[in-house]
């Protein structure tokens, strides 16, 4: 049968991904795809990753990467408990340390053996990025007990040990070592610029990275000496292919050109489970869609009565009905229902009379001009949300000048903070409250990393107290009071303005077990994909 399988795929001369028939005539309306003979997944993303450096950015796209051509220490299952990949087991030493036994006979792609010094390396390289230095700020830097035996130490007790250890994808310390052949240092972190990390790569991860045309295409074959050979996926080569039209990647879809697209677009659905050769998969996620307002470059954001009314302005209900059409949860606060900083009282409050008393009572009866940025590609219907915000803060008296644009230019953009609001959309990297908070809520901090995504500049010193305290609070009920007074606090001074909480949604075409490998976090284990 499989040689078969290979007489007819070398026979057939259409472009990879067309339609292909049988000459049975019971076999002439089933829709085939020549990928699947060949091994070859092509994916369709909203966009590729900016970077090839994994701790460049923080973000649900070079995560999704960093699963692909790396492999962490440990990982989520779709259960939410914790599964061996680099490390085979760990231990509680002490208050301060847990001890991971790494695991044995691992090559990097370049061929390069995999030990504990790769961990130490990379976990040190954190200290220079500056979107992850703030996650790793309670670490000490791990200790060598041989080479597959290391210590991970915390500064004070922490909680979430194993929940961090999640984004250890181990660097390949030779490769990435020493100076390229311009000078410079291989391990430099570099935001804007070159560096020799955005433009190569070592992983342990199932696949190998053989070429990338950015915004164009990223190819990965199988990477032959991976080390979990008791992995289900068959995948042989990844053609990932950003699209940023949520219509034209499902016309690529069901016309065979692709085999998997993510995400598939809300508006798409009823369309996707009506056709027979496709399926749709949906996962419950928590990542809270937002809009920042900047503080520091318009005055009256300052105000928190104007902040509120630009809460209260807004409809919550009914942007999830219409533009996200039943496939988002409505949010008044960061964490969603299950983590422990969720506060059932803080729900959405959509009161437009309420909304113009209170610009009103601040002084700004008439309104004012302010402008924002947002991407077009990077969320689910982000453009349609940052519109429909725009319009309805308009009923207020604001005029926003909305500017939008793809994720590649966005994050530099966001970064630079040129506008007064500022949308984004974070999933907790711990999976924890307290994540949210470190990033999005407490204080801009550039030596220790904290407030690193905070982009409108909100600064409340009990805030960053209790979010610290949070950290080291190994008492259940005592951690749980403090996120939920955080919750509370940000609610009362509109910190931001909270829209809902946006689950992931994929189709693929028959034949792909796409089920068993996407998770809330949204990092499918395409190394783990079955293609029948």
């Amino acid at each position: 049968m499989k040689k078969l399988l290979r007489l007819f795929a070398a026979a057939l001369v259409l472009t990879v991904g067309l339609w292909s028939t049988g000459c049975d005539k019971k076999e002439e309306k089933k829709a085939e795809f020549k990928s699947a003979q060949s091994g070859t997944l092509k994916l369709a993303l909203d966009a590729d990753p900016k970077t090839i450096d994994i701790q460049e950015q923080l973000s649900g796209g070079m995560l999704q990467f960093s699963h692909w051509a790396f492999d962490p220490l440990v990982r989520w299952s779709q259960d939410m408990t914790f599964e061996p990949r680099l490390a085979t087991s760990w231990e509680r030493i002490d208050d301060l340390t847990m001890r991971f036994k790494l695991r044995k006979g691992v090559k990097f792609h370049s061929g390069n053996p995999f030990t504990a010094k790769d961990v130490v390396f990379t976990v040190k390289r954190f200290r220079d990025s500056a979107d992850f230095k703030g996650l790793f700020e309670p670490f000490e830097d791990p200790i060598i007990v041989d080479d597959f035996t290391i210590d991970f130490k915390t500064k004070k007790p922490y909680p979430l040990m194993l929940n961090m250890i999640t984004y250890v994808f181990p660097l390949d310390s030779k490769f990435y070592s020493g100076k390229d052949d311009e000078g410079r240092s291989k391990d430099a972190v570099v935001k804007v610029g070159y560096s020799f990390a955005k433009n190569n790569v070592s992983g342990t991860g199932p696949f190998k990275l053989v070429e990338r045309e950015h915004g164009v295409k990223v190819v990965m074959e199988r990477f032959a000496d991976y080390w979990d050979t008791n992995s289900p996926g068959n995948v042989q080569k990844l053609i990932l292919t950003p699209i940023k039209s949520g219509a034209t990647r499902l016309a690529s879809l069901l016309s065979g050109d692709v085999d998997f697209i993510m995400p598939a677009e809300p508006q798409d659905f009823s369309r996707i489970k009506e056709n027979p050769n496709v399926n749709l998969f949906t996962y419950t996620g928590g990542r809270i869609i937002t809009v920042q307002m900047n503080q520091k470059r318009h005055e009256a954001l300052r105000n928190k009565k104007v902040r509120q009314a630009i809460v209260y302005a807004v409809n919550n209900a009914g942007i999830e009905e219409k533009i996200m059409k039943g496939t988002a949860t409505p949010a008044g606060q960061m964490s969603p229902k299950g983590y422990q900083g969720y506060k059932s009282s803080l729900t959405p409050r959509y009161d437009l009379e309420k909304a113009k008393q209170l610009m009103k009572e601040a002084g700004y009866a008439d309104g004012f001009e302010a402008s924002m940025i947002a991407p077009n590609n990077r969320y689910i219907n982000d453009e349609k949300i940052a519109e429909t915000f725009a319009a309805m803060l308009s009923k207020i008296g604001i005029k926003v000048n909305l500017k939008t644009m793809p994720k590649a230019q966005y994050w530099d953009e966001f970064d630079r903070q040129p506008a007064d609001f500022q949308m984004i959309g974070w999933h907790s990297d711990t999976e924890d409250s307290g994540n949210f908070y470190e990033f999005l809520s407490m204080c801009p901090n550039k030596e220790t990393g904290y407030g690193q995504y905070n982009s409108g500049n909100y600064c409340n010193k009990k805030v960053d107290q209790m979010t610290l305290a949070a950290q080291t609070e190994t008492d259940s009920a005592k951690r749980v009071k403090m996120l939920q007074d955080i919750e509370q606090i940000m609610y009362d001074e509109a910190a931001y303005v909270p829209f809902h909480w946006q689950n992931h949604s994929y189709a693929a075409r028959k034949g792909l077990n796409v089920a068993a490998i996407i998770n809330t976090m949204n990092f499918p284990y395409i190394g783990d994909l079955v293609m029948k």
